[in-house]
């Protein structure tokens, strides 16, 4: 169930793969909507020229994690770590049952109980898609495709425009990564939300959802 990846590339050509034939056969506009690592990758793809999206939405995406130290020195952790043993080794421990997430888990993710208990019913339906920690390649490639969206440049080219929620409550992705990845985007526009809203956004409690899916609503239209 460890989460690992070679490269954070190897998602990016998937996603240009797919881009490539889907903007091709259907009529735009086209926008790709992506959550926390979809996000990360939907915004790496577009910044690098991978896909022309006519708009973005990014919700909680991963362009930071937690903890405290600068990313130059999690990253050198991580390259640390991935170098002193199996680098698909998972780099945090799952939960006190073998193959079950950890009971703290919903409280990282959303205030609304059956929304959560709605994935563990997808968990038993479909074992074979269920992913539980990441790797330390994973966590060592992360960063280095986060720092690569952090250089001189990348995201200031970027002209797609690009709507992005976020909470300051986040405790798995940097809600101030995020900010200053926003603020320095030509054409994007930040929805924060505080202490009502968890990770997962879109799967929040009805007022928070109904803020989220309605700034969608209103930012789309105005990119046609």
């Amino acid at each position: 169930m460890t989460g690992h990846i070679g490269d954070f590339a190897q998602w990016v050509e998937d996603l240009a793969a797919l881009w490539a034939e889907w903007s091709a056969d259907t009529p735009g506009p086209h926008v790709l909507v992506g959550h926390s690592m979809g996000g990360h990758l939907i915004l790496r793809a577009a910044a690098e020229g991978k896909i022309k999206p006519d708009a973005l939405v990014l919700v909680a995406p991963m362009l930071g994690l937690g903890g405290r130290m600068p990313p130059v020195l999690m990253h050198g952790v991580a390259r640390l770590m991935s170098a002193c043993g199996d680098l698909r080794r998972p780099a945090w421990k799952w939960g006190e049952i073998p193959g079950e997430p950890p009971a703290s888990r919903a409280h990282l993710l959303t205030h609304d109980p059956d929304r959560y208990e709605d994935e563990l019913w997808w968990r038993s339906q479909r074992p074979e898609l269920v992913m539980g920690p990441g790797s330390w390649g994973w966590v060592e490639r992360g960063y280095a495709s986060m720092r690569g969206l952090y250089a001189p440049d990348v995201l200031e080219r970027m002209t797609v425009p690009t709507l992005i929620l976020a909470t300051t409550e986040d405790k798995l992705v940097s809600y101030p990564a995020i900010a200053a990845a926003a603020a320095r985007l030509p054409r994007a526009e930040l929805v924060i939300f505080g202490e009502e809203a968890r990770h997962e956004i879109l799967r929040e409690a009805d007022p928070a959802r109904r803020r989220a899916l309605d700034a969608i609503d209103e930012f789309l239209p105005r990119q046609s």
